[in-house]
């Protein structure tokens, strides 16, 4: 086994430096400016419109209202569940991770991955609402497939190209919901409730280097959860999901402030440290000797996508569920879905590390005793050290997020497979990835979170592709929504690629 394990690290490192280093990062990024130009700065000229579409009004009955044909889910669930796939472990120990190995730099590299994401991600949902379609059950197919498919692949002499695309990126959507969407999630759930809440008797009963009896009881416990819930149908898992993800992310957010307002005077410095070291990375000893800026900016970006996960294409396979029928209203939703992920968790996991005190700002080293995978769970030790309260409220967080970003990612690849083999044959997906979420809690830590990047890398090349090809169409379905509801002039609507469905 450790032979075995030592090899896949091996080939997954070659893969994953290609991705990361080169191709896939200059296609984020010119993505990401290309979709803010052409729809003109969008995320900032247009405020206050998706603003009012999205939080302004979430307690309208248009957003929460369940669908009663149970055909489809309301736009709430869907941005619950959505947001369910995205604040997860990547909100925590991926910021954690980022800062160790990039410095507080990589703090910047994230916002600006998140700004110009926001309308990569605006734009994935408006071509998903735009090319999806009913399949045999009548209920909503949407995602990069069938937008590669159905608009890459209507473009002259590209048919044969979205069509390949289109079965690329489902099949890597297929490896993405076993890494991002299931070992990486739940490896980091058994650490850190093995951290938290140790049981001597089981951890000392070592199955092999690195992995207890402890490990393969917490796994086997969500493989029966998460199966309890995932093979119900979206349905169930948007019902989970409203509840808990609005439940969980206040509470974070409550506590992220608490240790925040408690560190006040280390607020600036920590600013400070992040702009500095976005362009002077630090050259002394610790977690990020010799770090260029570069390297800063890989992990940024990295760590960005792995959290909020625009450009991958994975959240508009649910925002295509939605009842709404405006392409552009969903696509708001894309818009305040990475800002709540990264500008405002993402922000408050780093300010709390950045504040405690246990990550020197000048030298990068942590204090003695505290690694990547475990610096927020110290880090709200600090403040809520008795009875090791805050370390148990870390743990507890993680499992409630990262639990909800597996049932998030089972849809998408449930989506990715009915898309390759037919809606009739989805169980046997599902059944797949419960076995995956078990191999997850019988990882190492290192190696689960290295395959997760590469699958993220590899299922955002086609998706990205096809969003720079339809990015004109993104800009005309922009401009006849501001047309009709900023500009109010008399104009026919753009809903829906196919004519049956627009007239729906």
């Amino acid at each position: 086994m450790d032979q075995f394990l030592k090899n896949l690290a091996a080939y997954n490192d070659v893969v994953n430096t290609f991705i990361w280093t080169t191709l896939g990062l200059v296609l984020l990024l010119g993505t990401g400016v290309l979709t803010t130009a052409v729809t003109k700065f969008f995320q900032v000229t247009q405020i206050r419109e998706w603003w009012k579409n999205t939080i302004g009004s979430m307690f309208s009955k248009e957003v929460l209202a369940h669908n009663k044909d149970g055909k489809a889910i309301s736009p709430f669930q869907a941005l619950c569940t959505a947001l369910a796939a995205t604040i997860g472990v990547g909100n925590i120990a991926g910021v954690a991770a980022a800062i160790c190995i990039g410095g507080p730099g990589a703090v910047f590299w994230m916002w600006v991955a998140a700004f110009f994401g926001m309308m990569t991600n605006y734009s994935e949902n408006v071509l998903g609402i735009f090319y999806r379609r009913r399949n045999e059950k009548g209920e909503w197919s949407g995602g990069a497939m069938y937008y590669l498919q159905d608009g890459l692949g209507s473009k002259k002499g590209c048919k044969t190209l979205g069509k390949v695309l289109a079965v690329l990126f489902a099949v890597f959507t297929l490896l993405a919901s076993f890494g991002i969407g299931a070992m990486g999630q739940v490896n980091k759930i058994v650490v850190n409730i093995e951290s938290a809440f140790p049981v001597k008797a089981l951890a000392d009963v070592q199955l092999y280097e690195g992995v207890s009896l402890y490990s393969l009881i917490i796994g086997l416990a969500l493989v029966a959860l998460a199966a309890a819930i995932t093979l119900g149908g979206l349905k169930r898992v948007a019902a989970f999901a409203e509840k808990v993800v609005p439940f969980m992310v206040v509470l974070f957010i409550a506590g992220s402030l608490v240790i925040v307002a408690v560190n006040f005077d280390a607020i600036l410095p920590a600013f400070a440290a992040i702009f500095k070291t976005a362009f002077t990375p630090i050259a002394a000893a610790g977690g990020v000797a010799g770090a260029t800026i570069k390297q800063v900016m890989v992990q940024g970006f990295k760590r960005g996508v792995f959290s909020n996960e625009a450009g991958l294409g994975s959240s508009v396979m649910v925002h295509s569920n939605s009842n709404v029928k405006e392409p552009v209203k969903q696509g708001m939703w894309g818009i305040f879905e990475v800002f709540a992920d990264t500008m405002v968790v993402c922000t408050l996991t780093a300010l709390v590390v950045l504040t405690s005190g246990l990550y020197n700002l000048d030298t990068g080293v942590l204090a003695e005793g505290v690694t990547d995978a475990t610096l927020v769970a110290t880090a709200f030790n600090t403040v809520f050290g008795f009875g090791n309260i805050g370390s148990r409220f870390v743990a507890i967080a993680i499992l409630l997020f990262a639990f909800t970003t597996v049932l998030g990612w089972n849809h998408y690849g449930t989506k990715a497979w009915e898309y390759l083999f037919g809606v009739k044959s989805t169980v046997v997906y599902k059944v797949i990835h419960l076995v995956m979420v078990l191999f997850g809690a019988l990882l190492t830590s290192s190696l689960a979170w290295d395959i997760s990047d590469t699958f993220n890398g590899l299922m955002m090349i086609p998706n990205l592709i096809g969003v720079i090809v339809l990015s004109g169409l993104v800009c005309k379905i922009t401009k006849n929504y501001l047309d009709r509801h900023v500009r109010h002039l008399d104009v026919a609507p753009m809903l829906s690629a196919f004519p049956e469905e627009e007239q729906e």
